[in-house]
């Protein structure tokens, strides 16, 4: 059965509304991914945050309400929430109340499909559910198989905090032993350059990898459709290639605690020659976007790899606003995956920033 959902989230006097409607925008996104019906939004202005609530208790109760208008079963909120806030929230509406974490995490495991993800994925459940264990035994009857406690995690409330953490002991052993398994084959991979397509979620990595290797990794227009890694072996020109790998897509607002929990798939990143770093120029908060970007690329040490930068979904653009990003960035590509635009440009360029760098590793051996 569809969940029917409202989406909650707060304006503080240092937020720009246009960011945090575009933040409610994206929560809604995910929460369609999550297999959601989002029936209405609700923000409020605050000067602080309340502590009790997170909102006013005004709002709660103004949200309380809305139950006879339309008979949501869910209320998405678009921050962290203190296990106590989220008690004294579903004392008042008489819903079940999920953070945005919890809803990555719900998509995280609906597409999760290698063994090492779908143990991050628990791993990731398990850590954020720890610390609100106590709260959650209160309402362990409403919580199976509904949006935000799907996956490997779901049935895992049920256990102590002694139980809970020696499976997290366990599940982390098992991660760097799929760890050092990978390490053993990028090293028979030595001698190629590897490049790590990086982005925020949808940007249209996948897309991009299907066009320069002309294969069919699965592409969705819906957020964190990967979540696996793929490497792909291109040709760049005569007796030259290099391994192309479609990353994790990045989201803003992730607690560092959930980036760690993903070291494995991010492994990628970290251990890439070079990154091929892909904008949407389409989105309307693309420098937040790209700040997210940073900001995760800082927190797994990838921040100072070489990097080419380039613009997609450029077929979304007016003439004027391609010519003002170009002008901003002369030094990035523009193209479109999906038209299949400026990708033979965009070769190139790779093609001469690797042999620029890397001319040796390019030669096929």
């Amino acid at each position: 059965m569809t969940e029917k959902a409202l989406l909650a989230g707060v304006k503080l006097p240092q937020d720009n509304f246009d960011a945090v409607q575009e933040s409610m925008l994206e929560l809604k996104r995910l929460a369609d991914t999550a297999g959601a019906e989002v029936l209405d939004m609700v923000i409020q202005s605050r000067s602080n945050i309340d502590s009790k609530f997170f909102l006013g208790k005004g709002k709660i109760e103004e949200i309380r309400g809305l139950r006879d208008e339309m008979p949501y079963d869910l209320v998405i909120f678009n921050h962290e929430l203190s296990p106590g806030q989220v008690r004294n929230i579903e004392e008042v509406i008489e819903v079940r109340v999920i953070t945005r974490t919890e809803l990555i995490l719900d998509i995280f495991a609906i597409h999760a499909r290698s063994r090492a993800s779908k143990l991050q994925v628990e791993l990731a459940q398990m850590k954020f559910q720890l610390p609100r264990l106590a709260g959650h035994y209160q309402n362990l009857s409403r919580l199976e198989g509904r949006i935000g406690t799907r996956g490997p995690g779901e049935q895992k409330l049920e256990m102590d905090r002694r139980l809970l953490r020696k499976r997290i002991y366990f599940i982390e052993t098992k991660l760097k032993e799929i760890d050092r398994e990978k390490e053993t084959q990028r090293k028979h991979r030595m001698g190629e350059v590897k490049v790590a397509i990086v982005g925020y979620t949808n940007s249209g990595k996948s897309t991009l990898l299907n066009r320069l290797s002309r294969s069919d990794v699965l592409t969705e227009d819906k957020l964190f459709s990967t979540l696996d890694t793929t490497t792909r072996r291109i040709w760049l020109s005569e007796g030259h290639y290099a391994l192309l790998t479609d990353t994790v897509g990045f989201i803003r607002d992730i607690p560092v605690g959930l980036i760690e929990s993903f070291k494995s798939t991010l492994a990628d990143t970290r251990y890439a020659d070079m990154l091929l770093y892909l904008i949407d120029a389409s989105s309307p908060v693309r420098e937040l976007q790209m700040k997210s970007v940073e900001e995760t690329l800082r927190e797994i040490g990838s921040a100072d790899k070489p990097r080419l930068v380039c613009f997609n979904k450029i077929d979304l653009l007016t003439r004027e606003e391609l010519l003002d990003l170009r002008l901003g960035y002369p030094e990035a590509v523009f193209i479109s995956a999906k038209e299949n635009d400026q990708i033979e440009a965009l070769k190139d360029k790779l093609r001469e920033f690797v042999e620029k760098n890397f001319s040796a590793e390019t030669k096929e051996k």
